[in-house]
């Protein structure tokens, strides 16, 4: 909830410079207003958001009950496709004038509508800092696209809900094409609460009727490092159980292959002869050599053949004639 407070003359300004300094250097009349390189870095560079602030659809309504003459102004921002749909409906009285503009999407790269308008300005409470020279775009109050900046304008203790607080002062002012810049100032807390809105130039002054719960500003911690241990298995109770059931499951199964296929047994035990008899100094030459005759997919060998022809497992010997 807000509390509106009227006064003859807005509050003292802190030091510092003021945003209207800064206004952009005047367009052309054909030249539409784009978003300079320091405001793009700073939209990809947001921490914890995403999109860049990217609108997808808002509704705002603002009213004036005069007695004589009554004024609302509706406006509604909605993305379709590849372009934004801006419609406006003006109240004045009686009189109600609707206005629709079309947007293209490459038009509105750095775009900051109202509702992004207050999660930038946390985000800069956040980090109490402002992105130097960074031009935005806005809509203006006749909802052209213009030039939008942000200033710093220090600190200031403010009294709220009967407390003293020091709140970070930010001025955004907007570039109308053809009227006079506008500037607001944003007083917000330490965790982007926003305590008090002043326009430039208007007696009256918006603030807020109760102190909020502030929140912590939180820290990221760094990644934790594991580092490697040692893996005795033997001394874990679940590893060394699954280790024994395996062994038991594997010898069951062995055994019972063993037990349908007897000539398995019986071809080890006549290689395991042969090997012990001829006692070679290449075992794995002659274990190919014993088995080479089983394997399916090897030639048959020819009916004659000669007693010097080499194996093919085994290295040519110096001094043997080659086969």
């Amino acid at each position: 909830m807000w509390s509106f407070v009227t006064s003859s003359s807005p509050s003292a300004y802190p030091q510092g410079h003021r945003a209207k300094d800064h206004q952009p250097p005047a367009q052309g009349s054909l030249a539409a207003p784009e978003a300079n390189a320091e405001a793009i870095h700073f939209l990809s560079n947001l921490r914890y958001l995403s999109w860049k602030l990217h609108i997808m659809e808002q509704h705002s309504q603002e009213f004036i009950k005069f007695h004589i003459l009554p004024m609302e102004h509706k406006m509604s921002l909605v993305k379709q496709d590849d372009q934004l749909t801006m419609t406006r409906n003006v109240k004045e009285g009686e009189e109600m004038k609707t206005e629709v503009t079309f947007f293209p999407g490459s038009s509105t790269v750095g775009f900051i509508s109202q509702a992004a308008n207050l999660v930038l300005l946390r985000v800069m409470a956040w980090r109490q800092t402002v992105p130097n020279n960074a031009r935005f775009l806005a809509l203006d109050t006749e909802g052209k696209l213009c030039y939008s900046t942000y200033q710093a304008l220090g600190f200031q203790t403010i009294e709220v809900d009967r407390q003293q607080v020091r709140v970070f002062i930010v001025e955004q002012t907007v570039h109308s094409v053809k009227g006079v810049p506008s500037s607001c100032q944003f007083y917000l807390l330490s965790d982007g609460h926003l305590a008090k809105r002043i326009q430039v130039g208007s007696p009256g002054y918006c603030m807020i009727p109760k102190m909020p719960v502030l929140r912590e500003k939180e820290e990221i911690e760094p990644r934790p490092v594991f580092g490697k241990k040692p893996l005795v298995w033997e001394e874990d109770l679940e590893l060394s159980s699954r280790f024994l059931d395996r062994k038991e499951e594997l010898r069951v199964r062995h055994a019972g292959y063993l037990r349908q296929h007897p000539e398995a047994r019986a071809l080890v035990a006549d290689f395991l002869l042969f090997l012990l008899l001829r006692q070679p100094r290449d075992v794995v030459a002659f274990a190919a050599e014993h088995f080479g005759p089983f394997a399916s997919r090897r030639p048959p060998p020819p009916a004659l053949r000669s007693s010097t022809r080499r194996s093919p497992f085994r290295s040519p010997s110096p001094g043997r004639p080659p086969a």
